[in-house]
């Protein structure tokens, strides 16, 4: 079993360089360090607070769900960080590229990822349609948690997994 351990971590410290060793690249960079604000909690915040007060009807109720969904999933992304403290990448490889001010706190899961998706799961139970612009914008954002040298991939896959889960029962119990 360790060593199926050891070669799942292998393997993903191997993806985690070879998405964080573009960012060098102007346009790529620019992107990412765009798209991650979108996870960022006062943007996603806002947003959804928004959508709640311009809203109305069904897509008003969704966007309650979305905010429920972004508020509770986020009590487990704090308790998992106590239990398993991971270090953030950049804190383990010297080689990793990151942007000045890196956050400090652990990095497993990934917080911007676990919003984002906890988010716009709810529209696109809503509206099926949707989910071929939300689904790899929710995608870009979880990249962008490695690419900027924050995230391991299963830092990422989690959050998703996390994001989905209380999107999906927020919009089963208030929808």
């Amino acid at each position: 079993m360790m060593r199926v351990i050891q070669s799942f971590y292998h393997f993903e410290c191997m993806v985690f360089h070879e998405i964080n060793s573009h960012f060098d690249k102007k346009i790529i960079n620019l992107f990412f360090r765009t798209i991650t604000g979108i996870g960022g909690a006062l943007f996603i915040s806002v947003t959804t607070l928004l959508l709640i007060i311009f809203s109305t009807g069904t897509t008003r109720v969704t966007a309650i769900s979305s905010a429920a969904a972004l508020a509770l999933s986020h009590i487990p992304v704090q308790v998992v960080k106590k239990l398993f403290p991971r270090k953030r990448p950049y804190l383990l490889f010297e080689t990793t590229k990151i942007l000045p001010n890196p956050l400090k706190d652990h990095s497993f899961p990934s917080g911007h990822t676990t919003a984002v998706f906890s988010v716009i799961i709810p529209f696109v139970i809503l509206n099926p349609v949707l989910a071929a612009v939300l689904i790899p914008l929710g995608l870009c954002v979880g990249i962008s948690r490695i690419y900027l040298g924050l995230h391991f991939p299963s830092d990422v896959i989690a959050g998703g997994f996390l994001g989905t889960s209380f999107g999906i029962l927020c919009s089963h119990f208030l929808t």
